[in-house]
């Protein structure tokens, strides 16, 4: 679980995706490529994407959850898929 405010950075453990929280408060289970996220800058890449959470991270693209609760930008792309609370967050129109 990853505490979000706007500004916070995080990153995957498993691919080079990097997210910044544009919008949304709390704590939250973050995941890239199946594993949890965490703060950018604290721990390095070890294993690969699962399968399910392989469909990747666009750079510069805008992730938001259904409820357009949360959103992410993500300045470093990855092989991993972003998800929040188990379900793949979706690029934002």
């Amino acid at each position: 679980m990853v505490e979000l405010k706007p500004g916070a950075r995080f990153q995957s453990t498993v691919c080079a995706t990097e997210v910044i929280v544009v919008k949304g408060a709390g704590e939250a289970d973050l995941t890239c490529g199946g594993a949890p996220m965490v703060a950018a800058g604290v721990a390095d890449k070890r294993g690969e994407p699962a399968g399910d959470a392989a469909a990747g991270t666009l750079l510069g693209k805008r992730y938001t959850d259904a409820d357009g609760y949360v959103q992410l930008l993500a300045p470093k792309a990855g092989d991993g898929s972003v998800a929040l609370r188990g379900s793949p967050l979706d690029v934002a129109q």
